[in-house]
């Protein structure tokens, strides 16, 4: 694949997921990307691999190397005077300058608009929050179990309702939706840039993306006056678009929006025929009424063979339905494997592992991944490029400015 966004510089003073995974994107697609880290800690999500978070037995940190990989790592602290103006020199040459700071801390650094716009006027400055850059809250830290699973609904809309507890969310869930909304600006703000010469601010909160995933129920609840119903799985009102269980307790999921249209071929191929000429549930409008009653029988039915027995059942039907799959069983999937959605890398240590590629591919082929960098693995090229010589180098490194 032609990298999309070659030529394209990206400096990245972030840390954790929500940010940084957006770097990584524009990375997927050609940007060169120069993630800073403090020369003693870098980014504190290298050492969840150590806390027990994070499984690490392998010797490969999944928590670094997804939102990270194919960047390049600069170990600089810009709170060292010296640190910070090699941060200035890199941000004259950049096209994005891409951070997750809070608004008093980039102040306090001399990373704001600002000053980062003082030294390159043309820079698209991208910001990811936690609650949104206006507000009460807009100085608030918040990662996404805070902003964007509980304020911004995903956990209430996913909880049974019954006063029993939410479900957790999975790892950095909205942080990757997020950071792919922040690559998506970034790129229509180059484009923008390009076409009138204007750069732009793109912020992107947890809270907003939140609002956007859950769109359907935010936007309804408000035209109805209260929350949309949550879903149960006894009373759908449409039988066959719901969840079934398998005899070997697998589940599948039945997407029949034209119900009368796949209602016969589907009773034939689960061996129900029956069903079609029973008149509780000869159309639509019936199976509605007796909506219990047909659950009930197609759980029956499902629930006599394992799950390979209605893959096969199944295998040319022309309705929508699919197999409920583990995140370890995606690696064996055929389609997944077909369109390199899980594509391999090989680290500086031998270790080979598969990546989730971002969802976007041009021309019809898979981005060509590289693993993350170490800390401060390129901090001496990405000097020597600003032009520093090798006694400026030693010298910023034993001021504590470099690693």
């Amino acid at each position: 694949m032609e990298p999309i966004l070659e030529g394209v510089k990206v400096v990245e003073l972030a840390a954790w997921t929500f940010v940084p995974s957006a770097g990584a994107v524009l990375a997927d697609w050609g940007a060169d990307v120069i993630k800073i880290e403090h020369p003693e800690t870098g980014d504190p999500q290298r050492g969840l691999v150590n806390s027990g978070v994070v499984a690490g037995s392998t010797g490969v940190n999944h928590f670094i190397e997804q939102p990270n990989r194919g960047k390049r790592s600069v170990g600089l602290d810009v709170a060292n005077p010296q640190g910070l103006e090699i941060l200035y020199k890199l941000v004259e040459q950049a096209d994005v300058f891409a951070t997750n700071l809070l608004p008093g801390s980039q102040q306090r650094l001399g990373v704001d608009l600002d000053a980062i716009r003082a030294r390159n006027p043309k820079i698209i400055y991208a910001r990811g929050h936690g609650y949104g850059p206006k507000g009460p809250q807009a100085d608030r830290g918040g990662f996404d179990l805070a902003a964007y699973w509980a304020r911004g609904g995903i956990g209430d809309a996913l909880a049974a309702g019954d006063g029993s507890y939410p479900p957790i969310q999975r790892p950095a869930f909205g942080d990757v939706f997020g950071g792919f909304a922040i690559a998506g600006g970034v790129a229509a703000a180059l484009y923008r840039r390009e076409r009138t010469g204007q750069a732009s601010v793109v912020d992107v909160s947890l809270l907003g993306t939140a609002l956007w995933q859950l769109g359907p129920d935010v936007v309804g609840s408000k035209v109805i006056g209260s929350n949309i119903p949550k879903y149960d799985l006894d009373e759908m009102p449409n039988p066959v678009t719901s969840i079934y269980r398998t005899q070997d307790n697998r589940f599948l999921a039945l997407v029949l929006l034209q119900s009368d249209r796949f209602w016969p071929d589907l009773c034939a191929r689960i061996g129900r025929s029956d069903l079609v000429s029973d008149d509780r549930f000869a159309d639509a409008r019936v199976r509605f009424a007796n909506r219990r009653e047909c659950t009930a029988e197609l759980r029956r039915t499902f629930e006599a063979q394992p799950l390979e027995y209605w893959r096969k059942q199944l295998e040319d039907f022309d309705g929508v339905w699919d197999a409920f799959e583990s995140a370890l069983e995606l690696h064996d999937d055929p389609q997944v494997t077909a369109n390199g959605y899980l594509p391999k890398v090989t680290d500086a240590n031998g270790n080979t592992f598969a990546l989730a590629a971002n969802p976007v591919q041009f021309d019809e082929t898979p981005a060509a991944l590289r693993p993350a960098p170490g800390h401060g693995e390129h901090t001496d090229d990405v000097l020597q490029e600003l032009g520093l010589d090798w006694d400026r180098i030693i010298a910023l490194k034993e001021s504590g400015a470099v690693i």
